[in-house]
């Protein structure tokens, strides 16, 4: 007699297992009774979650997509845009035939080039911290505040916390000036040359109450957030010159560095987490 070839299609049964076995993908034990796919010729067992997968369920999970970081300055600079341009239409259509040579005869107004320098500012400060990448530094760049045309300039996410990071590019040496005391409540200012710029610690303050509120919505109750205004080009003195006025510290770039790689609670995989959950929260603006 010939012996004929066996069909290994019908050597493989998916049935109920008479006696208990170890899958031949995951090596799961599989108990008797256990519906599985039964090999005769082979006498070996599969397990169905083997089967529907086409390899044990214990594969790794992939990786989860790359979080935009955004680009610093760009919302400062299309409002600096926005407002030339409207400054240009208005003086050329006032003056269709000298409307040109004003417009290069004339300087425009500061409330204008405040906007391209706050965005000059912004897209240094925000370089600065990416290179914070490689000692665990997770950042986010021009992040809209949803529901309002707000946005927050710096987001820095490290082993110590959430950083919220206002940039200023202002002329004029930060200082914190302290009035009052025995007769009069005690005050504190934040005072950039002359200019009483305390206004811009409430700024923050704001901004830090959101980021807090969206950090206890996702459940990250226990991550500390706090707020910085970095003061990019003012006229930092040679030693010292770093303060905190109501919780907000008041900082150059490279001292924004040290308390943003500071030991802290956070595992790298848990600065992963927070970075994605804020980016969510807060899109590109």
């Amino acid at each position: 007699m010939v012996n004929q070839p066996i069909d290994s299609a019908t050597t493989v049964k998916t049935m109920r297992l008479r006696y208990a076995g170890a899958c031949t993908s995951c090596a799961v034990d599989i108990p008797a009774g256990t519906t599985a796919e039964y090999d005769r010729t082979a006498k070996t067992v599969t397990c169905l979650d083997c089967i529907s997968t086409d390899g044990p369920t214990n594969a790794p999970e992939p990786e989860p997509a790359a979080v935009a970081a955004g680009t610093a300055g760009t919302s400062a600079q299309r409002e600096y845009e926005r407002r030339k341009a409207k400054r240009e239409d208005r003086i050329r259509g006032a003056h269709p035939r000298m409307g040109g040579l004003i417009l290069a005869l004339t300087d425009e107004p500061q409330s204008t080039t405040a906007w391209a320098r706050g965005a000059h500012g912004e897209e240094l400060l925000g370089r600065h911290l990416d290179a914070l990448a490689d000692r665990g530094v997770r950042t986010l760049h021009d992040r809209r505040i949803p529901r309002t045309k707000a946005n927050i300039d710096h987001l820095a996410i490290g082993p110590s916390g959430v950083y919220v990071i206002d940039a200023k590019r202002y002329k004029g040496r930060p200082t914190l000036r302290v009035e009052g005391g025995i007769l009069r409540p005690r005050t504190s200012k934040l005072m950039v040359g002359s200019r009483d710029c305390t206004k811009l610690v409430d700024g923050v303050h704001k901004q830090v109450a959101l980021v807090r509120a969206a950090l206890d919505a996702a459940g990250l109750e226990d991550v500390p957030a706090a707020g910085m205004l970095c003061f990019v080009d003012a006229d930092w003195p040679l030693f010292g010159g770093s303060f905190v006025i109501d919780g907000v510290g008041v900082v150059w770039p490279k001292k924004a560095d040290e308390r943003l790689v500071a030991p802290g609670t956070l595992e790298p995989a848990s600065v992963d987490d927070v970075h994605r959950t804020l980016a969510a929260h807060f899109p590109i603006a």
